[in-house]
């Protein structure tokens, strides 16, 4: 029986890319399954081809979300990768509102899920895992304020781990930092953006990347993390063949 087998996994952003991919893979390996995204028709749709999985269409940025989703399910495993695409311009073609786009998303979700976690507070054992991006650690200097937004997810994983701990409460928060992702959305767009900017072709700049992941590698990363007693470590960075502990 797989570990996964009869845990209950709340995955925020669960209608595309990385989550998409991990709903899927937990409901194949017996989990219970709450998929939390804006588009109700998509939603239909995945649960359609998942029999048994719950959804719910909310938008992820309001500081009512989380606790309407833990009124309808108290999570074992809660996985926050909902976030909003970056605009792709140098620093100097952007405007103020491109730059901050994902920190009007990105981290304002994973403050207020991380927050209720901690003030409801989740069932001692609940793993929390925050998908950041591997711009995080290297920086993106096409996409704005991405990076830097991606990196206060990590720092708000770790902020909370310590109040968990200072409070007693046992929670577990953990946080992965994926490379680009090829063949996903956001993915694509940074290779196509980048490429370009670089001038080069995309297929040159794939190959500059050493071992570049899939969402199929994010959503077995999360699994794994979430499948350990004890992880050693809080932030993961995730290639296409390794899953390495990073220290702040």
């Amino acid at each position: 029986m797989h570990a996964l087998a009869g845990k209950k996994m709340i995955v925020v952003g669960g209608s595309r890319g990385v989550g998409r991919r991990l709903v899927e893979e937990a409901h194949r390996h017996g989990a219970e399954v709450l998929a939390l995204a804006r588009q109700p028709g998509v939603l239909q749709e995945l649960a359609r081809s998942l029999p048994g999985l719950e959804t719910m269409s909310l938008d992820a940025t309001d500081p009512e979300a989380p606790p309407k989703l833990f009124d309808a399910m108290v999570p074992d495993i809660l996985v926050i990768c909902a976030g909003t695409h970056p605009s792709l311009a140098p620093l100097h073609e952007q405007s103020w509102q491109q730059f901050a786009v994902n920190w009007e998303s990105d981290v304002k979700i994973a403050f207020h899920f991380c927050k209720a976690a901690l003030t409801r507070p989740l069932p001692e054992g609940t793993r929390i895992v925050l998908v950041s991006s591997g711009a995080a650690l290297a920086g993106s200097p096409l996409t704005g304020g991405y990076a830097g937004s991606k990196r206060t997810q990590l720092f708000i994983a770790n902020y909370s781990q310590k109040e968990s701990d200072r409070l007693g409460l046992g929670l577990r928060f953990l946080a992965i930092a994926p490379r680009i992702l090829a063949g996903t959305e956001l993915g694509e767009s940074a290779i196509a953006g980048y490429s370009d900017y670089l001038g080069i072709s995309a297929d040159d700049f794939i190959r500059s990347m050493a071992s570049p992941p899939t969402a199929a590698h994010a959503a077995e990363a999360i699994i794994e993390l979430a499948a350990s007693d004890k992880p050693e470590g809080s932030v993961f960075v995730v290639s296409g063949n390794c899953l390495e502990t990073v220290q702040l």
